[in-house]
């Protein structure tokens, strides 16, 4: 440690206070109310949605937020995002408290330790993956062990050597949040210009296009077997798979091997098996995902949320493929399916699908101008990407050297 530094545990440079529940006894009093929602990845507070809401006065006056404090996420997370994200309270106005998924941390002596510096440091323990092995699971949600993050310690410098510290570190972040939001900006841009491009493809016309429908330019379309054709007793885990909506991805297909079924069952259900050159696309939910069934994918099942396009010698199934994964044929679709709460798509409304067909050899070579835009959005997105994994990195090395005394 670093002349002049001292070490203390969170235990005993803080104060804790766990999370307001709703409760029900009068009086009461209306105050915002900060959610895990109100988390960013930035260790900062988004209140543009804070909840307001009725809370007993008297569980209030020792839950009652102050400038300076810091919130901590105890609870919740997902299988991708562990808990323990951090975010400073810098509101001097109005009446604000905590959820029971979160607690709050107080500095106890201000002349020993920035509050500022405590929230940098406790966002690079987050950053650092130091509060993933702190969790345990329980129906789906992580929860933080209270007791091993009181029991972190914290190396604190002198209050003028904390102060410079996250000077230094909110200027570089500061930095670091331009640099991202400009490669972000062109990570969008990529991406628009390659639908653009997509878009002006399949609304040009030219000689030898023609009107028609998709079941007119495919070899037909066929809907996946009904609930009624498959029962629980038809499911096997790595059987034959199963291709619905939720299984057709960008590159091609990811079945749930927990969702095949058997060899029995495959062959009761024959006229469903998919064969390459065979195009399958959800009929519900988000329209226009599919994709091309190739030779790995043969003898696989269409599923019961799913269509199977034929193909034919009028149609190449790439250009097809591309021009219903497109933007425009999407909200297209969108604009067809019925359905409330999730679009669903009938095989005759997708059939009488209207849209321009130019003739086979142009479609193949739309479909290779389209692969080789892609192969440079996918160039540039892979560019823009690793940048930004740069920045983080560069941030977690900055707040490193900050805490180990090489700032």
């Amino acid at each position: 440690m670093k002349a002049g530094w001292r070490t203390k545990t969170l235990d005993d440079a803080c104060q804790f206070s766990n999370g307001l529940w709703k409760g029900e006894k009068p009086p009461f009093v209306n105050v915002g109310v900060i959610r895990n929602t109100n988390f960013t990845k930035d260790g900062t507070l988004d209140d543009s949605d804070i909840a307001y809401l009725d809370v007993e006065a008297k569980k209030l006056e020792k839950r009652r937020l102050r400038f300076g404090d810091i919130i901590l996420e105890k609870s919740g997370g997902g299988p991708k995002q562990p808990v323990g994200r951090v975010a400073l309270f810098d509101k001097e106005d109005g009446d604000f408290s905590f959820s029971n998924f979160t607690a709050a941390l107080r500095v106890l002596d201000p002349h020993e330790l920035d509050f500022r510096f405590l929230h940098k440091f406790l966002y690079w323990t987050y950053l650092s993956g130091v509060t993933e092995g702190m969790q345990s699971h329980s129906t789906g949600i992580r929860n933080l062990d209270g007791d091993a993050y009181k029991a972190i310690k914290i190396s604190i410098p002198p209050r003028l050597e904390q102060q410079r510290i996250v000077g230094i570190l909110d200027e570089a972040f500061d930095g670091l949040a331009t640099a991202k939001a400009n490669a972000e900006k062109n990570l969008q841009n990529a991406r628009a210009l390659f639908e653009s491009h997509l878009q002006s493809v399949f609304t040009q016309r030219g000689q030898g296009w023609v009107e028609t429908t998709l079941s007119k330019a495919t070899g037909g379309i066929f809907t996946g077997p009904f609930g009624s054709l498959l029962h629980k007793s038809d499911y096997v885990e790595d059987g034959i798979p199963l291709v619905n909506p939720a299984h057709i991805t960008e590159a091609g297909f990811e079945p749930d091997p927990r969702k095949s079924v058997s060899e029995t069952t495959a062959r009761r259900l024959s006229n469903y098996i998919l064969r390459a050159g065979d195009i399958v696309i959800g009929r519900r939910g988000e329209m226009g995902r599919c994709a091309l069934v190739t030779d790995a994918e043969d003898g696989w099942l269409c599923g019961t949320g799913s269509f199977f396009i034929k193909p034919s010698s009028r149609c190449d199934t790439r250009y097809l493929v591309r021009f219903l994964r497109s933007e425009g044929c999407k909200r297209r679709l969108e604009n067809i399916a019925g359905g409330a709460v999730m679009p669903n798509l009938s095989n005759t409304d997708l059939g009488n699908l209207h849209f321009d067909l130019p003739p086979l050899d142009r479609q193949k070579s739309i479909v290779q101008e389209i692969d080789d835009l892609h192969e440079e959005a996918q160039r540039l997105k892979s560019i823009y990407q690793q940048k930004l994994a740069a920045l983080d990195e560069l941030k977690k090395s900055l707040l490193h050297q900050a805490f180990s005394g090489q700032l």
